[in-house]
């Protein structure tokens, strides 16, 4: 794809503070986004993986400015998020919508369905309140859900129903942009399959770009455009699907990769690669390559230089010093 990007982070950094305030003490902080430029294109889904505390659901949530970067910015459409006032921010966010991970935890549970789907309809006035009932009704319709679901509340919804609940009220302002963050890891194996083919039709169909984020690559194959890899804060290597999947360059990937499951594995396979010691504190990372302390093929530099994201041909690239 190409043209303009509908989302561009440029050198996005977010920092947290983690304890500190007895005696006066100001704590540690935590890097928990460092550096990550990534660009989405309309109607292109990119997958970001990695493993737990990589960073991938906070870039998620600095990608839609429900966090503030530290540093860095995020633009959308061409327009700077942080530079918006309340109202023009109000008004951009019905291009913008998220789907969550919990399915129930994500819906208020004192709330019928029609309202939950509808809520986003009455904040933003989009079409008249004597017609909002019908509107999300075709909503519910093209998720798979039955009118009666209307007048009824999400506990009596299994976790795939509640998941299309979700997917209706990110739809209902007809956004052009959604990040999908884990939205199928709480659902069993059967679901997830259907939850997943909703998404690709919605998407083919509406021309909806996604960052879709988990920590499950067979399901980022499935459904992504380009992948990014996170560990540690940092993009380490990023890619088109097919060629991130076929040849992948950075150790922390091709280890992820040899830990996909395989029902009828070729002799040719790779071999599964047991990663030595656990992710580095975000506390206090490691200089140079965050991966160093982990990585197979580590070489003197990785020590102490801090590598860059580079194009090793073809849109591939990987932050490595040797590959």
């Amino acid at each position: 794809m190409s043209g303009s990007p509908l989302v561009l982070a440029n050198d996005v950094t977010k920092t947290f503070r983690v304890g500190g305030g007895l005696f006066g003490s100001r704590g540690a902080f935590v890097r928990a986004v460092d550096g990550v430029r990534l660009a989405i294109q309309p109607g292109e889904t990119v997958g970001i993986v990695g493993e737990s505390g990589s960073g991938k659901s906070t870039l998620g949530r600095l990608l839609l400015r429900l966090l503030e970067p530290t540093g860095g910015s995020v633009e959308f459409d061409g327009r700077d998020l942080a530079t918006l006032g309340r109202g023009e921010l109000r008004a951009l966010r019905r291009r913008m919508q998220i789907i969550f991970q919990d399915p129930y935890a994500s819906l208020n549970p004192r709330m019928r369905v029609g309202s939950i789907i509808g809520e986003g309809l009455v904040i933003h006035s989009v079409v008249p309140r004597g017609e909002i009932r019908e509107r999300v009704l075709a909503l519910m319709n093209r998720v798979g859900l039955s009118p009666d679901a209307f007048d009824r509340y999400p506990h009596e919804f299994s976790g795939g129903q509640r998941q299309r609940i979700g997917i209706a009220r990110a739809l209902a302002l007809e956004p052009s942009f959604i990040v999908a963050d884990e939205p199928v890891s709480a659902l069993d194996v059967s679901i997830q399959a259907q939850i997943l083919n909703l998404l690709l039709s919605l998407r083919e169909e509406r021309k909806i770009a996604f960052a879709f984020i988990s920590h499950d690559l067979r399901v980022v194959e499935h459904v992504s455009h380009r992948v990014a890899v996170m560990y540690l804060g940092r993009v380490v290597e990023m890619a088109p699907a097919a060629a991130l999947y076929r040849t992948p360059l950075h150790p922390y990937t091709r280890a992820l990769m040899s830990a996909v499951p395989r029902i009828g594995r070729h002799a040719d396979a790779p071999a599964r690669i047991v990663l030595a010691g656990d992710v580095p504190s975000p506390i206090d990372p490691p200089p140079g390559c965050p991966f160093h302390p982990r990585c197979p093929l580590v070489e003197s530099r990785c020590r102490t230089e801090r590598p860059t994201l580079i194009d090793k041909g073809d849109g591939h690239m990987a932050a490595c010093h040797v590959v």
